[in-house]
């Protein structure tokens, strides 16, 4: 089918976009390269997405460069409006956001239009309500001098945002850093740049000047590459692998860029004997197996007590094998594919990892046998008991619906397991005993700890982590701080200062 064709096939009312967007215009690559993205429902071509090579980016910079003295001087307030007419916009184009996300990306389509487009643009309307609420300071110094402090916006920021919640994540990208003063090249996945498109369509719509953001799709190796190397950008945001956020930081050393890292996770999900066990095997569902398990915070390693592990497990496994796989454009459908074939293969893998350090698996662990997923990049809810939380599939970041199930016998035990990994995102914990939880919520090795829930995310709550899990922080007032510099000014008022030199 042509792109019209599948725009009419799954309710879509305006064109779906394939260029970059530089300048405030859809255009080609300079080179005329495209990459087709899928549908991994049935891995069919939706678009041929043109690829952004190192002059494309450096037009884009061009753009943002030229465009940020009258972009950083506009009133904030000014800034803060075209953001919240964008959160309009999203709101009154939700239907076409979610059904397009859900195509590019395998989102079950009640996810996107309860989680995805709803979060959105409430971040984009935070951020627009924050834009003119960021205050510098005064700093008691020597008598008879003022000394205050500016915040500044940076100047050209580079973004890329990963291919699991683009749209969601070009929000938390965009939001801070337009609020905050700065221009913007973005780079989304290559697998799934089309909501990220949308959106810049919609900003047009909101009255965005021309230049201020610029989005090129391109390979992470090229595009992605060039952005963190290039020199006329001050900062890069990354959201990603550890192994990328490395080669980040590298590329970034050209001319000492800021660096914000938003990079993997092996979330402990703890399970105490005292728990709500019900609550605990809904939320631990949740925690592993919304968006197929494809979150940096997803609670990967279930650790319950070994008291009422059999208990829960019993719960647990009937829960999982219940849930129903499908189309993600079926409203009914509650887990769909995973975002492409490559990574549906590296999840399977890990099943093999297991079974060879002595694991059990306990569900799934493979495709679905529905031959109308046959062509899909499905895989079943994953449970699987490991021998020791040494063992890789406890220790590595696996990125799908595959959970690890540990067992402990007291306090100190699940503190050991939950500070196991080298990564430090989010962490979850369940428990009635108040004074536990706070010890364990100040113990765990975690950017994020949530107690009696998981996954909870709010534009106005920092959202990073710790250790390999990066640095920096997306959403509330620390975001804008990330996309800041500070300027300290003195002032004399009225001090006497000596004269160093008296001869003068």
């Amino acid at each position: 089918m042509n792109l019209a064709d599948i725009q009419a096939a799954v309710g879509l009312r305006t064109p779906i976009r394939h260029q970059l967007f530089i300048d405030g215009r859809f255009v080609d690559a300079e080179s005329g390269e495209t990459q087709a993205t899928l549908n991994p429902h049935d891995n069919s071509v939706i678009a041929e997405v043109a690829m952004a090579g190192h002059t494309d980016v450096d037009k884009a910079v061009a753009a943002a460069t030229k465009a940020f003295p009258a972009w950083s001087r506009m009133a904030a307030a000014d800034r803060g409006r075209i953001l919240l007419k964008l959160a309009d916009l999203i709101e009154a184009n939700a239907e076409e956001l979610a059904r397009l996300e859900s195509l590019d990306t395998g989102h079950p389509l009640r996810d996107s239009r309860n989680l995805d487009v709803p979060r959105t643009a409430a971040c984009f309307r935070y951020f627009g309500g924050m834009a003119d609420k960021l205050q510098g300071d005064v700093v008691p110094v020597e008598v008879g001098f003022l000394n205050y402090l500016l915040r500044e916006p940076l100047g050209v920021v580079g973004q890329v945002v990963p291919w699991n919640f683009p749209l969601m994540f070009t929000s938390w990208k965009m939001g801070p850093a337009l609020a905050a003063g700065n221009t913007i090249v973005l780079k989304p996945a290559e697998i799934t740049p089309l909501s990220t498109l949308k959106i810049a369509e919609l900003m047009s719509e909101a009255g965005m000047p021309d230049g201020v953001v610029n989005i090129v799709p391109g390979l992470g190796s090229v595009a992605g590459q060039y952005i963190a190397e290039h020199p006329g950008i001050a900062k890069i945001a990354f959201t990603g692998s550890t192994a990328t956020g490395r080669r980040i930081v590298q590329a970034s050393a050209g001319n000492l860029k800021k660096v914000q890292l938003e990079l993997g996770g092996k979330g402990a999900n703890i399970v105490f004997d005292d728990a709500n066990l019900l609550a605990a095997v809904n939320g631990s569902a949740w925690a592993i197996f919304h968006n197929q398990g494809q979150a940096c915070i997803a609670g990967s390693r279930l650790v319950l007590h070994e008291r009422i592990a059999d208990e829960f497990l019993d719960k647990f496994i009937t829960l999982a094998k219940s849930i129903k796989l499908g189309n993600p454009l079926d409203a009914s459908t509650e887990m769909g594919p995973l975002t492409s074939r490559m990574h549906r293969d590296r999840v399977l893998a890990y099943v093999d990892v297991a079974r060879e350090q002595g694991g059990e698996v306990l569900a799934g662990g493979k495709g679905p046998s529905a031959s109308d997923l046959a062509n899909g990049c499905y895989v079943e809810p994953t449970i699987v008991k490991a021998r020791s939380f040494k063992d890789r599939v406890a220790q590595e970041e696996v990125f799908g619906p595959f959970v690890t199930v540990l067992t402990f016998k007291d306090d100190a035990e699940a503190m050991q397991i939950a500070n196991s990994t080298d990564y430090g995102l989010g962490s979850g914990l369940w428990t009635r005993d108040l004074q536990r939880a706070h010890k364990m919520a100040r113990d765990m090795h975690a950017g994020m700890v949530w107690i009696n829930s998981y996954k909870r995310v709010n534009p106005g709550s920092p959202f990073g982590g710790v250790g390999q899990s990066g640095y920096g922080r997306e959403m509330g007032f620390e975001a804008m701080r990330e996309y800041t510099q500070v300027k300290s000014v003195w002032v004399n008022v009225d001090a006497q200062i000596p004269p160093w030199y008296p001869r003068a």
